[in-house]
């Protein structure tokens, strides 16, 4: 039984690709620094929905579709900034002294690709088929909504809210520039650090203000700041205390010992709860990951009866193509990368 075609409405657009990578490229830069300086990194979709239902909102045939393709493009400066944390890695060892345009290019357009690819088949086993929440998602949809005029109960949006969303971006902007300017100029403190005795031990307290950490706050959620707000405990509550009792130094004043500690003690404690929690996190997705190809391979064979657009998943050909192709540029890099550190 065939199912009747939805109308074509305007989705891959010029202007809608120009306008997401011109998001994309703000927001990346912005999650890079964020990222160099506290180590977190924020999700995009949300102010790339607002600014692109703003902008689109001018021309008149844009559509939910179109907003959706904007936003969809710059998520990806939330996930590509991410290799600031690998990258530097290999500079830390001494493997890089710098980084080859070329190389981390290829790196990231091939890891970039292939993880837009595995999305494919997780997308019915951890979105369609799953009660997840998606908080972020959830919101970034009620944007586009609103863009899109209509809400849930089916009443018109006001215009207006677009403008007054994208209004709130820029006094936000304004603002965190007006307040870097203030503490540049040291009219501000923009952070004051403590050093002092907790039992036996020692420890430290660094608290800074920065309106883009607010910002970055309001976006990862109350969950992953209060996660913030343990290991912060943890480690200075009660690592760094326990270890500087337990480990004296007396070669190093009181405030070298404590950052020492922390330096080549605590902070591994950090990196391998985020390894476990990665592996943990594999093996959770290994059943799905095979419960989404299996689905993915049914829709592909379903889609010849004729299936909505919406509903509709890249060819088993395709992904299996461009998969070849991105494991292709990254085996060149493994053995490009072997010859330059003299392992091949």
């Amino acid at each position: 039984m065939s199912h009747p075609s939805s109308p074509r409405v305007a989705e891959l657009t010029l202007r809608g690709l120009i306008l997401g990578v011109l998001i994309t490229l703000v927001f990346t830069a912005a999650n890079v620094y964020l990222g160099l300086k506290v180590g977190l990194t924020f999700a995009s979709s949300i102010p790339a929905a607002v600014i692109s239902m703003a902008v689109l909102s001018v021309f008149r045939n844009s559509s939910i579709l179109e907003n959706n393709i904007v936003q969809t493009v710059a998520s990806a400066a939330g996930t590509l900034s991410s290799i600031i944390f690998v990258l530097p890695g290999l500079v830390i060892v001494g493997w890089w002294t710098g980084f080859p345009f070329w190389t981390s290019f290829l790196i990231c357009l091939a890891g970039g690709t292939m993880g837009v690819l595995f999305t494919i088949p997780l997308r019915r086993a951890l979105v369609t088929h799953s009660d997840l929440p998606y908080p972020e998602g959830l919101a970034a949809a009620e944007v586009l909504k609103v863009g899109a005029g209509v809400r849930d109960d089916g009443t018109p949006a006001d215009p207006a809210e677009a403008r007054e969303g994208l209004l709130a971006v820029v006094l936000g902007t304004l603002a965190s520039a007006a307040m870097a300017v203030v503490t540049a100029m040291q009219l501000a403190a923009a952070n004051i650090a403590k050093f002092f005795k907790l039992g036996a031990g020692g420890t430290s307290v660094d608290m800074s203000f920065s309106l883009a950490l607010m910002g970055a706050g309001h976006l990862v959620g109350l969950s992953v700041g209060l996660a913030g707000l343990l290991g912060v405990i943890i480690g200075w509550g009660v690592a760094v205390p326990w270890l500087t009792a337990a480990m004296p130094n007396p070669a190093l004043g009181f405030e070298a010992h404590v950052t020492d500690i922390w330096r080549h003690q605590v902070r591994f404690i950090g990196a391998g709860a985020i390894a476990v929690a990665a592996i943990w996190t594999l093996i959770k997705l290994a059943r799905p990951v095979l419960g989404g190809l299996v689905d993915t391979i049914a829709s592909a064979r379903a889609r010849s009866a004729g299936g909505a657009d919406v509903d509709r998943d890249i060819s088993g050909g395709w992904i299996a193509a461009l998969t070849l192709v991105c494991l292709a540029i990254i085996a060149w890099v493994i053995v490009d990368f072997a010859r330059g550190a003299g392992l091949g």
